[in-house]
């Protein structure tokens, strides 16, 4: 058994806030950005690191890994062992796709800020993680997730007037505790999306009544 002390997860959690870094210079060049546009969201950032443990069970579609969902972050990090579990929702007809472990590399997912931030030009994927009949499942995300001050909306310079802002400016801390708090609620409505501030859906609702789609990559790890 492999044994975790905290020095090793700080470290590890401190590189892979580098490789994100390095990733959202990356995607600023892919939109036409400087490399650096993102950083002044990071200086207080709010980025998480999590250690998922998946027992196995021998009736697989009868227990809950994780439930569907796009995450609400700017990007996650994927480190995953062997055993597989992760599937993507194939857009165009709805299938749940089996995404297959990579050996030393890691699965990148763009998250919903991200997608607000870039206007509709990156989409966050649609996921969930299936648990296996035979063989628990270990895996480590890392959620990099900006300011708790920051205003999500999207950048003044990917919008125009023909191609105006698909999204209402949110404050991601007041986003972040509502969506969080909901969670242990029982709700008759569905917890609170940021495609509950795309601007179609404001016009339809007359406003949102509530306090305050997809992109996977594979990165190659050392050992």
């Amino acid at each position: 058994m492999v044994t975790l002390t905290r020095e090793a997860c700080e470290e590890y959690a401190q590189e892979v806030q580098k490789l994100s870094t390095k990733l959202m210079e990356l995607i600023a060049l892919s939109l036409g950005l400087p490399e650096n546009r993102f950083n002044g969201f990071f200086k207080d950032q709010t980025s998480s690191i999590r250690f998922n443990h998946y027992p196995s069970c021998p009736i697989p579609h009868l227990a809950l890994g994780v439930g569907q969902h796009k995450d609400i972050g700017v990007l996650t990090v994927l480190a995953q062992d062997d055993v597989g579990g992760l599937q993507v929702r194939r857009k165009i007809d709805g299938e749940w796709i089996s995404v297959k472990p990579t050996p030393d590399a890691y699965i990148v997912n763009v998250g919903q800020i991200m997608q607000v931030w870039s206007n509709d030009k990156y989409e966050s994927v649609e996921h969930r993680v299936m648990v296996n009949s035979e063989k628990e499942r270990f895996s480590i995300p890392f959620f990099l997730t900006p300011a708790h001050y920051t205003m999500v909306k999207p950048l003044e310079e990917l919008t125009d007037d023909q191609n105006p802002a698909k999204y209402r400016a949110c404050n991601w801390g007041k986003f972040f505790i509502t969506r969080k708090g909901s969670n242990f609620r029982k709700l008759n409505v569905e917890n609170i999306q940021f495609h509950h501030f795309r601007v179609s859906n404001i016009k339809k609702r007359g406003g949102v009544h509530r306090k305050i789609r997809h992109l996977t990559v594979t990165v190659s790890r050392h050992r």
